[in-house]
């Protein structure tokens, strides 16, 4: 019973069940070659039969079960008693180690501790460490803010040198210095207004730039005192930058500023009128241009080169201190164009045109003395009205220049108008004289001539002169004074002269027939208009004329129609027309037997050569004034016969076969053909007779 129980379980085995397996499998692959020379080192008899596989595997396989299982016990038997040796002495060793280990975690906790108090001991120091480090960073911070503040508020030592050291020029470093300074006043006010009102270190601050900015002014009046005295040595004179910066810095300080400008306006003045007198007396350099007053001899010239070198120094003297105020350059600061010359100067109210203004004035004050005194001597001395006039026009011109540069208000601008006026007084004088003179002149009784006189001749050539020096000025009558205007000396001028013509007509009167002293009168007027006639100015008196012209020639109408009444033979019966009574028959007074002649002698006066060219207005001057009296008395002719007609076809004049009668002569009774005649147009109130 035990063998077959043994079998089963060597069945169930599963060494044999491998086993089996094993040697059941074709050992030809290469992976059971490798495992059984694995075997190979465990039992010797596997061995052989792994070597004698080829040989013969059924015999290997029968000895190697046979002997496997033994040699599979004894070397699981070996294993065992290896693996215990072995793990007893694993187990000493773990004993051994867990000794150390207990004695390493004793030493850790110690050192654990000694870590904790360590730490506990450092984390202190940290935090000192770390307080020190912010309240460093926190120093450094201020220390910085502190530093930024003194350089913002502060000077340095250089620039405060700069400001109060005499040895520092004014110049860009001085200038740098004072700008911080401002600058720092500036910054300090703003932090002033705050709520808790001004601090001490900012009044401190104040105080200590207030102390470096006067001294940095006083600096700079000091500096610009004696540059303006060395100035003025000089005509012409030029600006540098820093002198610009000097002025408008110390504009800032308006009465050291007046101060030091006084200095400039002694100088310019003394330099000024020296210049003036050596321009007079000496001339320029080297004698070039000529001395002034070796042309005193001509009225015009002399004077006119004293205003113009006036004006030159004048223009020399506005460029100087506009440069020294800043206010030149090609375009102004508020962006107008600059002004042009000879345009009106328009001063601001900006204090600097205001310093320019003042200063100007003050440069040419001793100017205007000698000036004046030479003028007027000059004028005065003048003996010819037209030398006189050119002289006054050419004051009026540099007075309206100097007006326009300087102002009105300007000292030589009063001394040029009080020079002015002298000067047309001398010349009104002078030509208001001429006009009583030329009153008193008597013409000639005997001379026959009709012409204007050679005393008007003369005198209308002076006006033409006088005409033509104001039209080529640059003057206009809007731009003058009252009692300026050319008018005036037309008036002065005119009026004795047509006087004079009227009254030498008067004269010739006595000797001479009332017609001859008409066309006399207006021969002379009409000349005087023609004088006039080439200059638009006088336009205003040439109408003035022209309605005493057109007087004198109605006064001539009238007695030309007359004569031609006369002439015509149609004088009587005009008259008894118009003074008969209305209720006599016109037939009564002026029988068909004196009238029949009366046409017929005017019929032959029709064909005669004073209907187109009365000799009586020959002696006229004027073709247009011989053609208009003319022309308007043969008109009146007309319609003189034109009532004739009308008077004797009415029925109750009675006359009998009244066409007939008008019928037999020239121009039978129709006042059309006398239209025609005469060459006139008809009026249009004019009817044609039947």
């Amino acid at each position: 019973m035990q063998a077959p129980q043994f079998l089963a379980s060597q069945a169930r085995n599963p060494i044999t069940i491998r086993l089996r397996k094993i040697l059941g499998t074709n050992f030809t692959d290469e992976a059971t070659t490798e495992a059984l020379r694995t075997l190979v080192r465990t039992d010797t008899d596997i061995t052989l039969a792994v070597e004698d596989h080829r040989e013969g595997l059924n015999e290997t396989a029968s000895r190697a079960r046979k002997n496997l299982r033994r040699d599979l016990e004894n070397k699981l038997a070996q294993g065992s008693q290896q693996f215990l040796q072995a793990f007893s002495e694993v187990d000493q060793k773990l004993d051994e180690l867990q000794k150390h280990v207990a004695a390493m975690r004793v030493a850790c906790d110690e050192a654990e501790t000694q870590l904790r108090l360590s730490s506990e001991a450092s984390q202190s120091l940290l935090d000192r460490a770390e307080s020190l480090r912010s309240e460093r960073e926190e120093v450094e911070m201020r220390k910085s803010i502190v530093m930024l503040f003194l350089n913002r508020f502060t000077l340095s030592d250089e620039e405060a040198e700069a400001i109060t050291s005499r040895n520092v020029p004014i110049g860009p470093r001085f200038f740098e210095a004072m700008n911080k300074t401002e600058h720092i006043r500036n910054d300090c006010r703003v932090l002033m207004t705050g709520e808790d009102g001004p601090t001490k270190a900012g009044l401190d601050i104040m105080a200590s730039t207030s102390s470096y900015l006067e001294q940095g002014y006083e600096k700079i009046y000091r500096w610009c005192s004696f540059e303006f005295r060395q100035m003025g040595r000089d005509i012409q004179l030029e600006v540098g930058s820093t002198m610009q910066q000097a002025i408008c810095r110390l504009s800032q300080r308006p009465e050291l500023l007046s101060e030091a400008l006084a200095f400039l306006t002694q100088t310019r003045q003394t330099a000024l009128l020296s210049a003036f007198l050596d321009a007079l007396t000496r001339g320029g350099p080297s004698g070039l241009p000529r001395p002034i007053e070796l042309h005193a001899h001509d009225p015009i010239r002399y004077v006119g080169d004293m205003l113009a070198w006036v004006h030159q120094a004048i223009a020399a003297e506005c460029e100087f201190l506009e440069s020294l105020f800043g206010l030149g350059g090609g375009q102004e600061d508020d962006g107008r164009a600059r002004r042009m010359v000879g345009a009106v100067r328009t001063f601001g109210g900006s204090e600097e045109e205001g310093w320019v203004k003042e200063l100007l004035n003050s440069a040419v004050t001793k100017l205007c003395v000698p000036l004046k005194m030479r003028v007027q001597q000059t004028v005065r001395s003048q003996e010819s009205s037209i030398v006189s006039y050119k002289v006054a026009n050419l004051l009026q011109y540099y007075l309206l220049t100097m007006r326009r540069t300087i102002g009105e208000d300007a000292l030589l601008s009063t001394t040029l108008s009080e020079i002015t006026e002298v000067s047309y007084k001398v010349f009104f004088d002078a030509i208001e004289a001429q006009g009583r003179a030329l009153l008193r002149i008597s013409l000639d009784p005997d001379d026959p001539s009709l012409t204007p006189p050679f005393p008007i001749l003369e005198h209308a050539q002076l006006l033409r002169e006088i005409m033509q020096v104001y039209d080529s000025s640059l003057l206009d009558d809007t731009t003058s004074e009252p009692g300026r205007t050319f008018n005036r000396i037309l008036d002065v001028m005119l009026d004795p002269a047509m006087e004079m013509c009227a009254a030498a007509a008067e004269e010739k009167a006595r000797y001479r027939p009332q017609w001859d002293r008409a066309v006399f009168v207006l021969n002379c007027w009409c000349y005087l208009q023609n004088v006039l006639e080439a200059f638009e100015f006088t336009s205003e008196k040439r109408r003035t004329i022209q309605e005493k012209i057109d007087e004198r020639v109605r006064l001539l109408e009238d007695e030309h129609y007359e004569n031609i009444l006369r002439d015509a033979s149609l004088y009587d019966t005009v008259v008894i027309i118009k003074s008969k009574s209305p209720s006599d028959p016109l037939s009564h007074v002026l029988p068909a037997q004196q009238l029949q002649p009366t046409l017929a002698r005017f019929s032959l006066w029709l064909s005669s050569p004073e209907v187109v060219h009365s000799p009586r207005l020959s002696a006229l001057s004027s073709p247009s004034l011989h053609s208009t009296i003319h022309h308007v008395s043969l008109g009146r002719i007309t319609k003189a016969y034109a009532k004739l007609c009308e008077e004797v076809r009415k029925p109750e004049n009675r006359y009998e076969a009244a066409s007939t009668l008008l019928g037999m002569e020239r121009p039978f009774g129709q006042a059309g053909v006398l239209w025609a005649i005469f060459g006139l147009e008809e009026e249009t109130e004019e009817s044609a007779v039947d």
